[in-house]
């Protein structure tokens, strides 16, 4: 795969066929699904790799979450902004072939540094993934279904975390079965370690499937068409200078960014995570937040130096920033639910990863998918009737994932746990076409991609890189009290549901202001200095 520019022929980068639209949206949904299998896989191989490796809860939700968080966030915001500007399709190729080939190498990992650092990689290539795909689908279809059609694509988180579970427990326990020596298996490798080459070797074939889509014009579905960007990889280059540490310094100076107030925050989030560390004894988990939190902050201090119009569109919209706080506290439950429910239930009842991963994964794919097709036909119905109506969906997930995933946790029947993993995916799943379809509707086309990995960055950082340690952080601490391993999870997954309260209250407070700023969005534009045609 090469680098390219963007076709310069309108009539061949602007598909107007329907058929080609959902062609389109029917891969990249096949690309979410190998994105999730990657990642959920390690909730169902959890409880081998952490008797292999001598792992703690704190630690796997720390490989699960911020390891991988961070490094996604990290490279989201300049794959992003490279999306915008360059071919969106062959992006989304060369992301899939790299952390496929990632997930495959952790099949090879022989101890907890080894596969944190397969898992980096599988991070950063998943950040090229889903900002691409937002903007792709942006112009392939009217703004009046975006939400529907995003939750379609949404709809590949869960099934391919419910496959990724069925594959690794089915993989992992017929390997174990097969080859009950390791030294005896092929390439001396463990169960756990197979399901991360089976799921993995199949994405490396697709990539080449997803280089053959066409790639559609900014802003034609609106009729506010993007100029091509002349010089898309110095863009690029740009973007990783304003986020690695050291380097953004020169970029921030470049700018005319000023020094003294990035050194300030330098510290005062050093501080936080100094403090952080000292309270839960945890100090990768802090370390690797801390240097997150710092390159998001230099990147939007380098943003409004270089591009103004595009800072205000984000960072001056509270509908948007609100928004993007609301749903990832909500994701801060899903993910930390979705990690921790299988090991709860290896843990609770008499059952194998087998069973549990066909189960548990079914509920998630068939509940994930009823749930975030619901949620964005809902949605885009909701905002028909006002412009704020999107964001029903979320307090609708809120009020049907609580007390369901309770009665889930507690229940002493694994067939009525199973069924009512089922049940709550259908509400906890109901909101991620919402978001980005928001974030879509408040900035200008060619701001796309670079506004959905902010509400990614924000989504990682606080739904997966909180959600998952922050549980496995209580239940080693109810533990260390002397409850045993099933009650001290089972009493962690219950605590972390509070951050829901939070979750409301941004949720009304993104409703009071979305419709001035949406309504505004080109008056605002202009204002910022933007160019509307």
């Amino acid at each position: 795969m090469t680098p390219e520019s963007p076709p310069s022929n309108p009539s061949e980068s602007a598909p107007k066929s329907h058929w080609y639209s959902h062609y389109v949206l029917f891969v990249l949904v096949i690309v979410y699904i190998f994105n999730f299998i990657d990642r959920n896989i390690l909730s169902i191989l959890s409880q081998d790799i952490q008797a292999d490796l001598g792992v703690s809860d704190a630690e796997m939700g720390f490989l699960y979450g911020t390891v991988f968080a961070v490094f996604y966030a990290v490279f989201g915001i300049p794959l992003a902004r490279f999306a915008d500007v360059w071919v969106r399709r062959s992006l989304i190729s060369m992301g899939l072939f790299f952390w496929s080939a990632m997930t495959a190498l952790s099949g090879f990992a022989k101890s907890f540094p080894q596969l944190a650092a397969f898992r980096i990689g599988v991070g950063i290539g998943e950040a090229s993934a889903s900002p691409a795909a937002y903007s792709m689908l942006s112009d392939y279809y009217s703004p009046k279904v975006r939400a529907t059609v995003l939750a379609i694509y949404s709809s590949g988180v869960y099934i391919g975390g419910g496959i990724g579970l069925f594959l690794g427990g089915f993989i992992m326990e017929t390997w174990n079965g097969a080859y009950p020596v390791a030294t005896e298996a092929p390439l001396g490798i463990k169960g756990w370690q197979a399901a991360f080459l089976a799921v993995g070797i199949p994405g490396v074939l697709m990539a080449i499937w997803v280089r053959t889509l066409r790639e559609p014009k900014r802003g034609a579905t609106e009729g506010l068409i993007a100029p091509e960007h002349p010089a898309p990889w110095r863009v690029l280059g740009t973007e990783l200078a304003s986020m690695m540490p050291l380097f953004n310094l020169i970029a921030l100076k470049r700018v005319g960014a000023s020094l003294p107030a990035n050194g300030l925050a330098a510290l005062t989030i050093a501080a936080v995570a100094l403090l952080l560390m000292e309270i839960t004894g945890n100090v990768p988990q802090w370390v690797a937040l801390g240097i997150g939190i710092y390159v998001t902050f230099s990147w939007a201090q380098s943003l409004k130096h270089r591009d103004a119009a595009t800072f205000g569109m984000i960072f001056r919209s509270r509908a948007l920033l609100y928004t993007t706080l609301a749903f990832p506290s909500i994701a801060f439950v899903t993910y930390g639910v979705g990690y921790w429910t299988a090991p709860l239930m290896l843990r609770l009842h008499d059952t194998t990863p087998g069973e549990v991963g066909m189960y548990i994964g079914l509920g998630n794919a068939l509940g994930g998918l009823i749930g975030v097709t619901l949620g964005g036909i809902v949605g885009d119905w909701a905002k028909q009737k006002h412009p704020a109506g999107r964001l029903i969906v979320g307090f609708v997930a809120i009020g049907g994932t609580a007390p369901l995933v309770l009665w889930m946790i507690y229940t002493d029947s694994l067939m009525w746990a199973f069924a009512l993993n089922f049940i709550h995916h259908i509400f906890s799943a109901a909101w991620p076409g919402i978001p980005p379809s928001t974030a879509s509707d408040l900035v200008m086309p060619r701001m796309r991609a670079i506004a959905s990995a902010y509400y990614l960055l924000m989504n990682t950082m606080i739904g997966l890189a909180l959600g998952p340690y922050f549980m496995g952080q209580l239940s080693d601490f109810y533990a260390s009290g002397g409850m045993d391993p099933a009650t001290s999870l089972q009493t962690a997954i219950a605590s972390g549901l509070l951050i829901f309260v939070g979750s409301a209250v941004l949720l009304m407070m993104a409703w009071r202001y979305l419709p001035t700023d949406e309504r505004t969005r080109l008056d605002r534009a202009k204002a910022l200095g933007e160019i509307v045609d």
